[in-house]
């Protein structure tokens, strides 16, 4: 080959025998540089977070005393409100448990909220995904289901140090059974294919042939608890269409999923406290 040639080819040589070596090396290796790579990058990723939160703090500190006086009112009509509402709470509680305790069935599995920020997101046509800016020194673990006041968020794919990954319910990789709300049948829901800037959604599989539901007449869908991962009733989205399958046994259909899990700051991780 003559030198000039050669010399133009010399970059992709060199990335053939990059990408040769790295598929030779084993995953052993392979997991611990990718961990390592992210321990080092999870102190930039929230320092990020906090520079960002120290910027809003500021900007709030700008606001007339006119704004801030009003923004106190409201915060306190917030503050009755959710009172009202803690009562209302503890009162369902116990309810809940006397009739758990005259029907003798058994409880749900406790957890213990951990709230946590979002320091990054990562969406695309093939994963949709953020980062918390909480890991195992809060005691969060693989597979802690994550929700927020909409709810559902998704699950905590990946935990590290002081950071961890969450798979949202729009992740295709994301599969959990659920159930439209006012029927018994649980149906296999999965995240779908969503473009970066497109509404979230998911489909929904093994649909009963007697379920309806339109844009016009949308059914809700919740969290069956089958599983183990995620507690019963938990809204998932709102199912929009559904339409026989190519076997006529079952239906599927689409789900709208809500669209604030694009833009959620801070979410719940449900860390179990009986994790066996």
């Amino acid at each position: 080959m003559p030198p000039k040639r050669f010399d133009q080819a010399r970059p992709f040589l060199t990335l053939i025998v990059i990408v040769i070596a790295w598929l030779v090396v084993p995953v052993v290796v392979k997991t611990f540089t990718r961990a390592s790579f992210i321990e080092l990058q999870a102190p930039i990723t929230v320092a990020a977070s906090y520079a960002r939160d120290l910027q809003e703090y500021w900007t709030l500190r700008l606001h007339s005393n006119s704004e801030l006086i009003e923004a106190g009112r409201d915060l306190a009509r917030l503050t009755a409100t959710y009172e009202y509402s803690v009562q209302q709470n503890t009162t369902l509680q116990a309810e809940i448990a006397r009739l758990e305790e005259l029907l003798k069935l058994p409880a749900y599995a406790n957890y213990r909220p951990e709230y946590a920020r979002v320091v990054r997101r990562d969406f695309s046509g093939w994963w949709q995904r953020l980062t918390i800016r909480k890991g195992k020194n809060y005691g969060i673990s693989v597979g802690a289901p994550v929700i927020f006041s909409g709810g559902v968020v998704g699950r905590v794919s990946e935990v590290y140090a002081y950071t961890a990954v969450v798979e949202l319910i729009s992740n295709p990789g994301v599969r959990l059974a659920s159930v439209i709300e006012g029927e018994t049948q649980p149906i296999s829901f999965q995240g779908g294919i969503n473009a970066t800037f497109d509404a979230p959604r998911g489909v929904i599989e093994f649909v009963p042939l007697s379920v309806f539901a339109s844009a016009a007449m949308p059914k809700r869908l919740v969290t069956s608890g089958l599983g183990g991962v995620f507690p019963p009733g938990l809204s998932l989205g709102t199912v929009t269409k559904v339409e026989p399958s190519a076997d006529g046994l079952f239906k599927s259909g689409e789900v709208q999923l809500d669209p604030r899990l694009s833009t959620l700051t801070e979410v719940t991780v449900l860390v179990p406290l009986n994790p066996e």
